[in-house]
């Protein structure tokens, strides 16, 4: 027995060792990221906040067939938005890579160009939402009195979709340059404003009429409206963007320049569809098992998808950093950002199933009391713990290959893994197999584990490919 305790302690001495040393090598690197990825985590969680603090509204205020109405309109709307946020996102790694080159005034020029495409982009996701959306709704085999609910919301909440680009435009901008706090000011008090107005317009307080669900839409639609105003503000006022926008004109939108925004926004925006559609896919499977089953997904799915925006602020932070590399050419530095960036969605991912495991009959409390709902949310929650880690390196896969410009390959990598193997395993053992939601959840897991394995493939592929190109000498690491 001492033999064993000794090879114990000697085992536990050697990892704790390997630890340190890892720790010691990365530690300018982790601070570095952590710092960018903190105001952007708090900014990602904006965006996810805003259908949280719907979902929490609904839930107490409203009750079970109102909430699953907000699951409904969640899946189905959020599909057209992830493509106008996808769509944004293109700016970014543009913007860090020019960056990098220290061509700042190109910065301006891609900024002008970004706010056409996603105008453009805001206009056309309304009509597809209005004629596409509000019509297929009707076809989903949902229950008829959730349909009902669900209609003037979603209506009300694609009118958001304008000022929301708008907003990205300008957060994309100065996230790709490094100034991430500003968003992260105006999202948390955006978040304040909608909760407040939810409630008020929600229960009918000082002296307006109850509004139900369209309430939290108005909210939504008002918070979304003043944040694109404020971020637009503040880019142009600061002293910070200056050097950057000496060329800004919104007449120097060109074919070219929108050509190099879309070949990385339309893909980044197909990963997002494919992701979340499959997602959003399974609600509705949820939801042709009951309207339980699908309150009770929109429950632990809002638990899952907030620790997946935090995972996505580490994501964007090692797009910036993965991204400046590059236009650098600094190779060495590109993949201990990019190592940094796995380490520390590793640890935190890890944190989040531990809690989602350990609270998850009190977790769904948050959003309603009904027993049943919570019963069931609770059993998600364990199948939620066990993909944290795959949610979390998935994502942070796609961030650092975004940051170096390849995009074709991983939109490819979410489609195979969440619509060939996620979503069919999903409704195999779900419906099928009869194992209910648990067995739609552990579809999805199965989903997430093919992307996270693929994309790590992909990335290690790819830094190799550039290590051997002759224009990145393999400089020394410089944070």
């Amino acid at each position: 027995m001492s033999g064993v305790s000794e090879s114990r302690r000697s085992l536990y001495r050697n990892v704790g060792i390997v630890v340190l040393s890892v720790f010691k090598a990365y530690k300018p690197y982790y601070l570095s990221t952590l710092a960018l990825a903190g105001p952007v985590i708090v900014s990602q969680m904006g965006h996810m906040l805003v259908q949280t603090a719907d979902s929490i509204v609904v839930g107490h205020f409203a009750g079970t067939v109102p909430l699953a109405a907000v699951s409904l309109v969640h899946s189905v709307f959020m599909i057209v938005l992830v493509i106008g946020l996808g769509i944004a996102y293109g700016l970014t790694p543009l913007i860090a890579q020019e960056n990098g080159r220290k061509n700042y005034a190109e910065c301006g020029v891609l900024l002008a160009n970004s706010l056409w495409i996603n105008a453009f982009s805001g206009v056309l996701l309304f009509c597809t939402v209005y004629f596409g959306s509000m019509a297929a709704i009707d076809h989903l085999g949902q229950d008829p009195a959730v349909v009902a609910e669900a209609k003037p919301y979603l209506f009300i909440l694609s009118l958001s979709i304008l000022p929301l680009m708008v907003f990205n435009a300008f957060k994309q901008f100065a996230e790709g340059l490094g100034f991430t706090r500003q968003a992260m000011n105006i999202t948390i008090w955006g978040n304040v404003l909608n909760i407040i107005l939810s409630v008020i317009l929600v229960k009918g307080m000082f002296g307006i009429a109850p509004m139900g669900i369209s309430g939290v839409g108005y909210a939504t639609l008002v918070d979304r409206c003043l944040m694109a105003v404020i971020m637009g503000v503040y880019v142009f006022r600061s002293v910070h963007f200056k050097r950057y926008l000496k060329r800004f004109s919104l007449r120097h939108m060109d074919r070219v320049r929108c050509s190099g925004i879309l070949k990385i926004g339309a893909p980044v925006a197909m990963q997002y569809v494919f992701e979340v559609g499959a997602f959003a896919a399974a609600a509705v499977i949820a939801g042709t098992i009951g309207a339980n089953e699908q309150a009770a997904h929109q429950v632990a799915i809002t638990l899952a998808a907030t620790t997946y925006m935090m995972a996505s602020g580490i994501a964007s932070a090692a797009t910036i950093k993965t991204g400046n590399s590059y236009g650098r050419q600094h190779i060495a530095r590109l993949r201990r950002f990019a190592a940094s960036s796995y380490h520390i969605v590793l640890v935190f991912m890890g944190i989040c199933a531990l809690l989602f495991m350990l609270l998850n009959r009190y977790l769904p409390w948050i959003f309603t009391g009904d027993a049943v709902v919570i019963g069931i949310a609770a059993q998600l929650l364990v199948i939620a713990g066990l993909f944290q880690l795959f949610d979390g390196t998935q994502v942070v896969g796609l961030g650092i290959l975004r940051g170096v410009g390849d995009v074709n390959i991983p939109t490819f990598i979410t489609f195979f893994s969440y619509w060939v193997i996620g979503l069919p395993g999903a409704y195999f053992l779900g419906i099928t197999l009869g194992l209910g939601v648990s067995g739609v959840w552990y579809g999805l897991t199965l989903g997430l584990l093919t992307s996270s394995l693929l994309l790590y493939l992909r990335y290690r592929r790819v830094v190799k490919s550039l290590g051997s190109h002759p224009s990145f000498p393999g400089n020394p690491p410089h944070v």
